[in-house]
């Protein structure tokens, strides 16, 4: 998760490989631990998440979790053992990620699709307020 102002949670928790899909051995599985501090135990996700949202939090605001896909916003609550603090929102912004952006921040900054932490920042790069009119 990226911020508005920047800041950046990110952290990879153990899953079983047999629960996984073949799309997530593939394309996912690969690239995590790439970042030494990631790791976290799945029983720390949720203190973890909650102690960070509470930083960014400003005063009595809501945050808004933007999400491209409902399976992020479920896997939030999972890990949060569907305590989602009521100051948390969800918002969905796939629509309004412009994928050409999307794609150039990937390729302009060389990093690969589908790692979670990447694909936020490309989505930061790509948002806009107004979803780009479809065909």
């Amino acid at each position: 998760m990226i911020a508005d102002t920047g800041e950046i949670f990110y952290a990879e928790v153990p899953f079983p490989d047999a629960a996984c899909s073949a799309f997530v051995r593939e394309a996912v599985i690969p690239l995590l631990k790439q970042y030494p501090h990631a790791y976290c135990p799945f029983t720390e996700i949720g203190t973890r998440i909650t102690a960070w949202l509470e930083i960014i939090k400003r005063s009595d605001e809501n945050i808004e979790i933007c999400i491209d896909y409902q399976t992020d916003w479920d896997l939030l609550a999972d890990a949060l053992e569907n305590r989602v603090p009521p100051w948390c929102k969800p918002r969905h912004v796939g629509r309004n990620i412009n994928e050409l952006l999307r794609y150039s921040f990937h390729k302009n900054n060389n990093l690969p699709q589908h790692h979670a932490l990447h694909d936020a920042q490309a989505n930061r790069y790509a948002f806009q307020e107004s979803p780009l009119s479809q065909p």
